[in-house]
């Protein structure tokens, strides 16, 4: 792939998650894909420096504008038609949620990845609620951000995993012990083709990732997602991804370990391997 050109200037995150994306992504880089183009949105330039820096140095990335506040990403974005918006929330002027909703009406095509300081609860929520594909802490790791990147751009949606660690591990009300117990006991009656589609579910691929990985055809796995949903229950793949993540649900068609304990497992292994949690 030839040089990134110079991006326009503004006025003024498992390891079988990275496995599975940086993969998929490989084999497409290889196939020929065209670079996922991306806006970067901050309004502290040596953020903005050292994000096109980064995104730069992907060979599959090309940083094609930067914008200092939220109405300039909104007006650049409608010119430039990136795949990926990389935006702070806190800029001057519009608001980062009003911002993400602005841009998800005016350049459907572009995803939003949001990259903030801000993790409570309601910001998240808030967020995916406005239209964001994924959130990520500024903390995150330049690997977390190039995947994430390469996620969002795919059709995944990414959270930051220790936002999601505290999310999940703050203490239940007793009456929700057990659905999960008994979520996890509807996964144990599954077929191998169920649970391996439920994993990759969990490990963030699109139901077109899953076909390509599992050699079925779209139509047969979004049978197999809309099956599993109506098993289990759940309303949205969001809510089955974490269910795979927090039982250790392995491609290979198996349940790792019992269903006792299954969330603090989730998190051990969320911790050593990575830190950000794939959810769609």
């Amino acid at each position: 792939m030839g040089e990134s050109p110079e991006p326009q200037a503004g006025v003024d995150g498992s390891s079988r998650y990275y496995q599975a994306h940086d993969t998929i992504t490989g084999a497409a880089i290889r196939a020929g894909m065209n670079a996922v183009r991306v806006l970067v949105a901050d309004d502290q330039p040596v953020i903005r420096a050292g994000l096109r820096a980064l995104l730069g140095a992907a060979d599959d990335m090309v940083v094609v504008g930067e914008a200092s506040d939220g109405a300039e990403a909104v007006s650049m974005a409608r010119e430039l038609a990136p795949d990926v918006v990389l935006l702070d929330l806190r800029m001057p002027g519009v608001g980062g949620i009003d911002v993400t909703i602005q841009l998800t009406r005016a350049t459907p095509s572009a995803r939003v990845l949001v990259l903030t300081n801000h993790d409570s609860a309601e910001t998240v929520v808030a967020a995916f609620e406005a239209g964001a594909s994924g959130l990520l802490l500024k903390t995150s790791s330049p690997r977390e951000i190039i995947s994430s990147v390469r996620s969002v751009a795919a059709g995944a949606s990414v959270l930051s995993y220790s936002v999601m660690k505290r999310l999940i591990s703050r203490p239940a009300p007793r009456a929700r012990l057990p659905e999960v117990a008994e979520l996890a006991a509807k996964v144990a009656s599954f077929g191998t083709g169920e649970v391996k589609v439920l994993a990759l579910v969990g490990a963030g691929m699109s139901n077109k990732e899953i076909a390509g990985a599992l050699h079925l055809s779209l139509t047969s796995v979004k049978t197999y997602v809309s099956r599993i949903l109506r098993r289990l229950g759940l309303d949205n793949r969001t809510q089955a991804a974490i269910l795979a993540y927090e039982l250790g649900l392995s491609v290979d068609g198996s349940v790792d370990g019992a269903i006792g304990g299954a969330t603090d497992r989730a998190v051990d292994r969320g911790e050593s391997a990575s830190s950000c949690l794939p959810l769609v």
